[in-house]
């Protein structure tokens, strides 16, 4: 399932943490970034890799809203609905993004461009409100720096 070069990189990082558990969020991470999503299969493949049972790579895959387990658009767009963001303002930002891109939350577009998600929280309240598309947070959101951002993204 992991590529020769994938599979390197677990053996230098099994060096760096002290049990398999410990190892297993960097490598589901690696495994999605390689194959997009964690499937099933690959869920199963990284529990004989590292020896840890497929019902607790499951439970660590949903808590996880970085780890996805359906292949998503190019971005994916993560919009932070907990209590400080919906407070200031991401329930109109959800809606605006929504009307924006034509989908609701768990869809794509049809161009496979952008997926988006509510999610329930992404840890940063002080900036609230705010989203991530991938590995970026974007802070401090208005209606008119979404449409910027997205902009920058065509």
């Amino acid at each position: 399932m992991l590529t020769e070069e994938n599979k390197n990189k677990v053996e230098e990082l099994r060096k760096r943490y002290p049990t398999s558990q410990a190892l297993l969020l960097p490598v589901l991470w690696m495994i999605q970034e390689q194959e997009g999503s964690l499937s099933e299969e690959s869920m199963k493949y990284a529990g004989s890799l590292l020896n840890i049972p497929y019902s607790h790579i499951l439970g660590v895959v949903t808590f996880y809203t970085m780890l996805h387990r359906k292949s998503s658009a190019r971005y994916r767009i993560d919009v932070c609905t907990n209590v400080s963001c919906m407070l200031r303002g991401s329930g109109k930002i959800l809606e605006h993004i929504e009307k924006r891109l034509g989908i609701k939350p768990g869809e794509v577009t049809s161009d496979k461009k952008w997926t988006l998600e509510e999610t329930e929280c992404l840890g940063s309240c002080g900036t609230a409100p705010m989203l991530a598309i991938g590995d970026e947070y974007y802070e401090n959101l208005t209606l008119e720096k979404v449409d910027k951002l997205l902009e920058s993204l065509q």
